[in-house]
């Protein structure tokens, strides 16, 4: 640890690997080296497709010439519709061979005529040359929309399509005219790979520019502080969707890194899917498990009677690894438990730290630690920066060959992403595990974009305080958000679970029920009881009769709230939170 003024720089003591500089040198080595071995695999209709490393590279240099013939390259886009499938990870390597970027969307973007208006925003955005999807008929709604008029598609089942349509099959061909050697030598780490939209949380989303080097680099930090990576070739059973970086660069990639083995599950954790995630597991369990916490609470429910289930996802695990949220320390703790009770030793349990402007590793816990909320220290090749506050909360700027060079067609955002010493600002805020002992690692505190100031100057942590509340409001809500910039009082949009309601009494946009709106209220009290001050004590909440809406941005394609367009959209509701004489305001 060093100190530039009052800031802090962190890097880490361990070197930084080689580097390649593409991911299409991973592909060869793998092809050359264990040709026969599985890099994909996914259900379908006669049981399981599998795709060799061998098989997988001769598709992606067919296709990438398939694309040249086309003329495309790294100014014509191809956005890609569906969800995680073994042709839509073909076609994105393909792409990347030939230096064409993707541009992977949220099925439901596609699938929910409410959330057309984002889809409509990221086409009008980059004006694709081509579109994918993997059932043309179950997506035509989308594809008829006039923002794709002119545009390519193509469709792995093609029946059903609005208009005309191209197989998929058909890319498989290639093109002898086309040199695919020769396609691969003019990419290099700064072409650009895909481009990520953030989810919209506190704006309209952004297209990160995601390039070779910041993928290359990303995994080489990642080995350099889990080598047991190399020691053999992991495998992962994985739902993470592709068009977040978490699942579509982090885990996508490792497997391609280190000649592993990418189980496609077409489950997910909802009530819906997650019989299906069980089953994917059961049958095809990984070394390498990667979740969100929502995700490892239910493995856990269901492994707490399912004995198969519990018996495969331990039995070879190597790792553990949650991001996303912090993970429950009771869902820890029966992890640790049934892996000791199924194999007799503990895989390695860790968190990190990432966005999707940083590809997204950057922070992470490399060691046994036995809690959770411990995102880490530095990986080899990057530089934190901390500012701290008077109580060491810090603001966390970052440095380093997996930070993104800027945001799509936006040069204002990206002059706006990074400080003038290059650092990109990330708007999270850490803590220091122990004060005095750097090498511990730090903790997430929260967005700092997501403070405000009260009206007598004090700054509420908005992010923490939300958790507390969650917390505190347990099987009651469905989610909470933080109101109170400019006003004299902390207050609260609370979005009700539907099962806690009694009766249908509501007053213009919020719930009036004595039963839900008491429970609230004493549940509030306790929390304000703790409360060590006004920029900590919630004294006012009103519940919101309409869930947030897809359609008008108030939710992302993550699943969180996004506050700006929730206050905006509820300005009418947000002077009722403050109208001491409205009937539906709870008071703390």
């Amino acid at each position: 640890m060093a100190r530039s003024g009052s800031d802090l720089i962190l890097t880490s003591q361990i070197p930084l690997g080689d580097v390649v500089d593409r991911t299409a040198d991973w592909l060869h080595y793998w092809a050359e080296k264990t040709p026969d071995n599985i890099f994909l695999s996914e259900r379908c209709d006669t049981g399981w497709r599998d795709v060799t490393f061998k098989q997988a590279l001769d598709a992606v240099r067919a296709i990438a010439t398939s694309l040249a013939a086309r003329n495309m390259g790294p100014d014509t886009l191809i956005v890609i519709l569906s969800g995680n499938t073994i042709n839509h990870a073909l076609l994105s390597f393909g792409a990347q061979y030939a230096g064409v970027p993707t541009v992977p969307l949220a099925e439901q973007y596609s699938l929910i005529p409410d959330a057309h208006g984002r889809l409509v925003y990221v086409l009008d955005k980059v004006r694709p040359t081509m579109a994918y999807t993997e059932d043309a008929g179950l997506f035509a709604s989308a594809l008829g929309l006039p923002q794709l008029a002119g545009v390519e598609i193509v469709a792995t089942r093609t029946d059903g399509a609005p208009g005309a349509v191209t197989s998929f099959d058909s890319l498989l061909d290639g093109d002898p005219r086309q040199d695919a050697d020769s396609l691969l030598a003019k990419t290099g780490p700064d072409t650009v790979a895909k481009i990520l939209f953030t989810s919209g949380s506190s704006s309209d989303p952004k297209g990160v520019l995601t390039t070779q080097r910041m993928m290359c680099a990303n995994q080489s930090q990642m080995a350099s502080v889990l080598p047991f990576l190399k020691d053999r070739a992991p495998r992962v059973c994985d739902w993470l969707p592709w068009n977040h970086v978490f699942g579509g660069s982090h885990n996508t990639n490792m497997m391609l890194a280190h000649g592993g083995t990418l189980v496609i599950d077409d489950g997910k954790p909802t009530k819906k899917l997650f019989e299906r995630t069980i089953r994917n597991i059961i049958a095809r369990p990984g070394t390498l498990s990667f979740n969100v916490p929502v995700g490892f609470s239910m493995l856990v429910h269901e492994m707490e009677t399912n004995i198969a289930l519990r018996e495969a996802y331990f039995g070879n695990l190597d790792l553990i690894f949650y991001a996303g949220a912090s993970l429950p320390q009771d869902v820890w703790s029966r992890l640790e438990d049934m892996a000791i009770e199924v194999r007799g030793r503990l895989p390695l349990m860790i968190s990190s730290w990432g966005m999707t402007e940083t590809a997204p590793a950057t922070v992470m816990v490399h060691e046994p630690i036995g809690r959770s909320g411990v995102i880490g220290v530095p990986l080899p090749g990057t530089e934190i920066k901390l500012s701290p506050d008077a109580e060491m909360r810090c603001e966390l700027r970052v440095k380093g060959p997996n930070v993104m060079p800027g945001y799509f067609k936006d040069q204002a955002k990206t002059a706006e992403a990074f400080d003038d010493t290059g650092f990109l600002i990330t708007g999270d805020a850490v803590r220091f595990v122990a004060a005095d002992d750097p090498n511990r690692g730090l903790a997430f505190d929260g967005r700092v974009s997501e403070d405000f100031k009260l009206l007598t100057g004090t700054w509420v942590q908005a992010g923490k305080l939300r958790l507390d509340a969650l917390d505190a409001l347990r099987g009651l809500v469905q989610d909470v958000m933080i109101c109170g910039h400019d006003r004299d009082a902390i207050g609260l949009f609370i979005f009700p679970r539907p099962d806690q309601l009694h009766g249908n009494n509501t007053s213009e946009g919020a719930v009036i029920d004595p039963t839900l709106q008491a429970a609230i209220e004493n549940r509030l009290r306790d929390l304000a009881r703790v409360a060590t001050g006004s920029a900590k004590r919630i004294s006012r909440a009103i519940i919101l009769a309409e869930p947030p809406s897809l359609k008008d941005s108030e939710i992302t394609d993550k699943g969180s709230l996004n506050p700006r367009k929730i206050m905006t959209r509820r300005a009418d509701l947000l002077e009722r939170l403050y109208d001491n004489e409205d009937p539906a305001l709870i008071r703390v």
